[in-house]
């Protein structure tokens, strides 16, 4: 984070108050009020999941763990931000707000949310952000999570100010040398838990405050999209690791993924090679991250990369345009190449339109998470991926165009599971800024 936080945070929190005072008048009310949530128990349990608060109220305040926080944004006055300290000797207190950014709020501190019941019950036409079960008694005037205004401030999320891409740089950095520290580990011949220890160690993150659940996947298992074990036993022989690992600063995230092979004979050099030119397709997609640029035509774009390889790899003989029109290249990249990302890893609006429109994925990708047209601010993931799944390829096998693949040679790319080459972008109105790849470089 640069020397600048303080004033990029304070623009943030203008901008943030210019435009809920627009939404506010536009939608009739007269105070907005956002909550950050309180932790739960599992059922049947006195102890639960660790927590972090709401995204609308990270969007304001830049503390992601501290529970039963509550903004009040009035037009024309300083937001005020009211944080539960408890007395209490079972848990330590939550940190001091840091005069950098709490100089941007009229701050109370209070032992108990029950002292909110008065500011509920005061006579104000009010929009309430939070999840229900934690107001059960809302009195008269608030209004819980109103639709058109909860879509309009999701909108609102979708342009980052500059103190959020300060933010997710700075997450990138963590992240790269937690990336860097995993790459080491797996030349080691470590497990997938060692790597993702040696990750933590790196990034400096309690693996509660990461901003997601880390995929540390060894070979066949790269061939799971979202691999949630860690095997503490190292396999007899490394081919491959796939690593989907982030970072939080301030409640931002970052979401990285590389690819590693492990030198290990013919089919590791062809493994090689395919992961080199996925690498190289997913920067020339970079490159298309402008503004005015069709998401769901760059992810068609990334489908016709894909087939490409599987013609140059010796994968398939069909014709590229035949790949595409039997959706071939579906059962190799099955998931969408991206997301909106910011205080949530995947981040809101990504298929509404800016009028609130809903812009459905294709037919062909259900799973595309992005469908828009492209803005300045802007940050989202790019992250193209060529996978050997099992339970993919065996409909394929059975069917007629069985023929045209090259099995021996996917019999042999099976155990190396697959690939995904994953980076953080800002459409800048200059071209995209990768945030990924700038902290390698710099790393």
């Amino acid at each position: 984070m640069s020397d600048s936080r303080a004033l990029y945070f304070h623009q943030h929190i203008q901008t943030l108050q210019q435009q809920a005072e627009q939404l506010l008048a536009e939608h009739g009310f007269d105070r907005l009020l956002i909550h950050s949530g309180r932790p739960k128990f599992r059922f049947q349990d006195d102890h639960g999941p660790s927590f972090r608060a709401h995204p609308y109220f990270v969007h304001w305040v830049p503390l992601p763990f501290h529970a039963d926080g509550l903004i009040e944004i009035r037009p024309g006055r300083t937001p005020r931000l009211t944080l539960t300290v408890p007395e209490d000797f079972w848990h330590a207190k939550p940190p001091v707000p840091e005069a950098w950014w709490a100089d941007a709020f009229d701050i109370d501190q209070v032992q108990d949310a029950a002292h909110w019941q008065k500011t509920l019950d005061r006579v104000r036409a009010t929009a309430l952000i939070a999840e229900p079960g934690d107001f059960p008694g809302l009195g008269q005037n608030p209004a819980l999570n109103p639709q058109p205004l909860l879509r309009r401030l999701d909108e609102s999320r979708t342009v980052k100010t500059e103190w959020q891409i300060d933010c997710m740089r700075e997450a990138n950095r963590i992240a790269v040398a937690g990336h860097q520290a995993a790459a080491k580990a797996f030349a080691d011949g470590k497990s997938e838990l060692e790597i993702h220890f040696e990750y933590l160690h790196a990034s400096l993150h309690e693996p509660n405050e990461l901003s997601y659940n880390s995929i540390v996947a060894l070979n066949e298992h790269a061939a799971v999209l979202h691999y949630q074990y860690r095997d503490e036993i190292a396999p007899a022989r490394h081919h491959s690791l796939l690593l989907d690992a982030g970072a939080d600063h301030l409640g931002y995230a970052a979401d990285i993924t590389r690819t590693y092979v492990a030198p290990n004979g013919s089919a590791s050099q062809c493994f090689q090679s395919l992961l080199e030119a996925v690498d190289a397709m997913q920067q020339r997609l970079v490159q298309q991250v402008q503004p005015g640029q069709d998401y769901v035509e760059l992810n068609e774009q990334a489908h016709r990369g894909v087939a490409e390889i599987l013609s140059d790899g010796e994968l398939c003989d069909m014709s590229i345009d035949a790949m595409l029109e039997a959706n071939l290249t579906t059962r190799f990249l099955p998931h969408g190449l991206g997301h909106f990302i910011g205080v949530q890893v995947h981040d809101v609006g990504g298929k509404i339109s800016p009028e609130g429109d809903v812009l459905s994925a294709p037919e062909a990708h259900p799973s595309l998470r992005l469908t828009r047209t492209l803005e300045a601010g802007n940050v989202l993931t790019v992250e193209p991926g060529l996978y050997f799944i099992p339970s993919l390829l065996k409909p394929l096998r059975e069917s007629r165009l069985s023929g045209h693949l090259n099995w021996p040679l996917i019999e042999q790319l099976m155990p190396y599971g697959g690939i995904r080459v994953e980076d953080d972008v800002v459409v800048g109105k200059g071209g995209p800024e990768n945030l990924t790849r700038n902290a390698f470089k710099t790393a």
